[in-house]
């Protein structure tokens, strides 16, 4: 009896390994891990913190950015996305000035993707969940970007949005996406409905040029209007831009502005970079720089050098504000200008 059963689980073991290494079953693709680790240190030359953008807020200090941690996967049609951020830089998209929600600064991490996929055809895609923004040039997490500093588009602007959208590519040069989302930027809950439209129109004229026009409406929202580009204009040069404007319900509270981004490659382990930026807040004022009326001239310079996964970023910025009422010096009286220096490290996997 035992010499049978012996022999039948050899059989079905037999069996198990051919089935698991039959060339018309293959496997399903693994699952893809990635994400990056950064730290970095900041000199506000006042002596104190001045600029309102995100991240990298501590003064005179070595401190830590994020681990931002990204699970991908994809079997057949079917795909999801799970990304996590833990740490300040995680954590900051849930406390925008006037989010009314400080309680997200006991938090240890914040959800930055969570949402599932599905191809319905070859042109067609389906994704719903919660989902880093459509909206803008920069990111939450800093190897999406080439300065380490935000910019003032970026801070202002929506970080995420949860909801459902739809994507047709109508060639590899023109594709349209049209959703409705969570009316209120950055929660994965909703605080009133799911009333917020939003669309993206991409195009590619020629090789390495791609634009975004980019809008997103809601009753509790508000109305923004976005234009993100970026051309590599040859093996070493790339301009970006990004401008944008937004409206609330609440009348003119809001604001415009534009951001410049050129880029030049030294070498292959080296690039030099300038954002410029114009931005300016509404007669009725906003939250980021609530003085109403007021406008910021800031220019970041920053260079890249990289080492494999591990990229140092030196950066130096200097921004200008039409009014005195808003940046300090180092003796705490009005200016109109602030700068500040910016050493990080990101380790990208």
């Amino acid at each position: 009896m035992k010499s049978k059963l012996l022999l039948f689980l050899s059989l079905t073991a037999t069996v198990y390994v051919a089935n698991a290494q039959d060339p018309a079953k293959p496997a399903d693709p693994p699952l893809t891990i990635s994400g990056s680790v950064d730290t970095y240190y900041k000199y506000d030359f006042s002596g104190h913190n001045n600029i309102p953008t995100s991240f990298a807020t501590d003064q005179n200090s070595v401190s830590i950015g994020m681990i931002d941690l990204a699970l991908k996967k994809k079997v057949g049609k079917a795909a999801f996305v799970g990304e996590l951020g833990f740490g300040p830089r995680g954590q900051y998209q849930s406390i925008l000035p006037g989010d009314g929600n400080p309680s997200n600064l006991n938090t240890t991490f914040h959800v930055q993707n969570l949402y599932v996929a599905y191809d319905v055809t070859d042109k067609l895609n389906l994704t719903a969940g919660f989902m880093g923004t459509f909206i803008g040039y920069e990111v939450i997490a800093p190897t999406g970007n080439f300065n380490y500093s935000t910019s003032y588009l970026f801070s202002a602007g929506p970080f995420q949005n949860a909801g459902f959208k739809a994507t047709y590519a109508f060639s590899d040069k023109v594709s349209l996406m049209a959703g409705l989302f969570n009316d209120n930027w950055n929660y994965y809950t909703t605080v009133h409905d799911v009333s917020t439209f939003g669309a993206q129109l991409m195009v590619a004229p020629v090789k390495g040029w791609t634009a975004y026009l980019n809008v997103a409406s809601g009753e509790t929202s508000g109305t923004i209007l976005d234009l993100t580009t970026a051309y590599q204009i040859t093996d070493a040069f790339k301009l970006g831009l990004n401008a944008a404007d937004y409206t609330s319900t609440h009348g003119d509270l809001g604001y415009s502005g534009a951001a410049l981004y050129p880029q030049l490659a030294v070498s292959s382990d080296v690039t030099l970079g300038l954002r410029g930026e114009y931005f300016k807040v509404k007669k009725n004022g906003y939250s980021l720089v609530p003085s109403p009326g007021t406008s910021v001239t800031s220019f970041t310079l920053t260079a890249n050098v990289k080492s494999g996964p591990l990229t140092f970023i030196p950066e130096v910025r200097l921004d200008n504000m039409s009014k005195d009422d808003y940046f300090t010096d180092s003796k705490r009286l009005p200016t109109k200008s602030a700068s500040q220096f910016v050493l990080a490290a990101v380790y990208a996997f």
